[in-house]
């Protein structure tokens, strides 16, 4: 029932696969909170470093990563950014490909909640 929830929108260039953000609404005061940041999937990392990243700058301290499937190389990005982080992946696919999708992956998260393709 203490649970507060925020959110922060990213979304990932086409072209240079770097995140930007659109949206940021983090509870108050979140330097007593322990933070469980959510993505589905977690493919360069780069989204992830940045989630985490916003919410340090803000004053987040305890900080947990939760994704379903990620690619190695998103995992080692997010573990090297920030090595305090705890992160809990449910499936570890084997790579990302040239377009860094997740192989064999699920297809875009984005896409399969918003039905945009």
């Amino acid at each position: 029932p203490s649970a507060k929830v925020g959110h922060i929108g990213l979304y990932r260039d086409e072209v240079t696969h770097e995140p930007h953000e659109y949206y940021c609404k983090l509870p108050n005061p979140i330097e007593q909170r322990t933070i469980i940041v959510t993505d589905p999937m977690l493919a360069t990392g780069g989204s992830g470093v940045a989630a985490v990243d916003f919410i340090k700058e803000h004053g987040g301290k305890r900080i947990k990563f939760m994704s379903i499937i990620a690619a190695p190389e998103g995992l080692k990005r997010l573990h090297e950014a920030h090595p305090d982080v705890q992160i809990y992946i449910g499936h570890l696919d084997r790579c990302l490909n040239e377009n860094a999708y997740i192989c064999p992956g699920l297809g875009d998260a984005g896409d399969r909640i918003f039905g945009t393709k």
